[in-house]
Order: structure tokens, then C-alpha cells, then sequence
């Protein structure tokens, strides 16, 4: 199975590559984790930041492959413990499809991206900065996966 973790914005500070990087090379092989890096849109002085938004949207929405089962990343999503996401994985695999994992800007998804998404998944009620969730994914599919193999640290 192939996660696309498809993410605006881009220039991740060494620590997130490093974080991320060492999370992605842990997963089984039958697992392929991909960061799909779209650029922000224009944000500044006098900037159109609903534009700004929908240029993303527009990225984001032409990054998903067809067939790909889409999984919003929202503040307003569902929580899932790390054994729920698991399950969820499981589920996932059984259906033979790919995901996709959006991950917004700074003002959040496009509104099209969450009217597309199969599910939304919200990792926390607080807000987090966008180079740690990269990380924090990472850390989650490979946690998901030692519980789904049996591992003892995990009982």
C-alpha cells in the first residue's frame, strides 16, 4: 500500500526532514510513504488569502491519483487513538486502494479538498505547527503498523 502524505508548503527545517526521514525508512516494506511537497500560495501584504487558498486547493485536488482513498487532516476531523488508526490501516490494506493524506497551509484546506475526502482525521483539537505533523504522521503509520505486526511494546 502507497500513503501519500500530500502537504502545502515546503522548506521544512533539517529536524523535520531528519524526523520524518527516520519514521519513513521503519515501515515494513509492503508500506511506501511519499511526501508530496505543493507550494504555498501567496500570502503577504495585501494578499488575497481566500485565493491564496483555492490556488492550493487546486494543487492539492490535481496531486490526488485517481482511485486513491483521501483522508482529510482537519481540526474538525475525528479523533483516532493510534490502535483506531490501525484498524483503520488494516481496513485500508484489505481494500486494495492507496491513500492520500492532506495536509492544509496555514489557513487550513481548501473546501473542496474536505468535500473530496473520504474520511477526516484530526490528529489534535490544538493547533500544530504544519513541519511537526509531517513528523507526528510519520511516527503515527509507523506506530500503527509495529501494533498491527504484534508487537510486545505495544500491549
Amino acid at each position: 500500500m502507497k500513503v501519500r502524505l500530500i502537504a502545502i508548503g515546503g522548506k521544512m527545517p533539517g529536524w523535520v526532514t531528519q524526523g520524518y526521514d527516520e519514521y519513513a525508512k521503519r515501515l515494513p516494506a509492503d508500506l511506501t510513504l511519499e511526501l508530496v511537497e505543493l507550494p504555498l500560495g501567496h500570502r503577504g501584504k495585501g494578499a488575497d488569502l481566500a485565493r491564496a487558498k483555492r490556488q492550493e486547493g487546486d494543487q492539492m485536488l490535481a496531486a490526488i491519483p485517481k482511485g486513491d482513498r483521501v483522508v482529510a487532516l482537519e481540526v474538525e476531523g475525528r479523533n483516532w487513538s493510534t490502535e483506531q488508526l490501525a484498524t483503520h490501516m488494516e481496513g485500508w490494506r484489505m481494500e486494495g486502494r492507496n491513500i492520500s493524506l492532506l495536509i492544509g497551509g496555514p489557513d487550513g484546506l481548501d473546501a473542496r479538498c474536505s468535500a473530496a475526502a473520504d474520511q477526516r482525521w484530526s490528529l489534535s483539537a490544538l493547533t500544530l505547527p504544519h513541519p511537526l505533523v509531517r513528523v507526528l504522521l510519520a511516527e503515527q503509520l509507523y506506530r500503527a503498523c509495529t501494533i498491527l505486526q504484534g508487537h510486545p511494546y505495544h500491549k
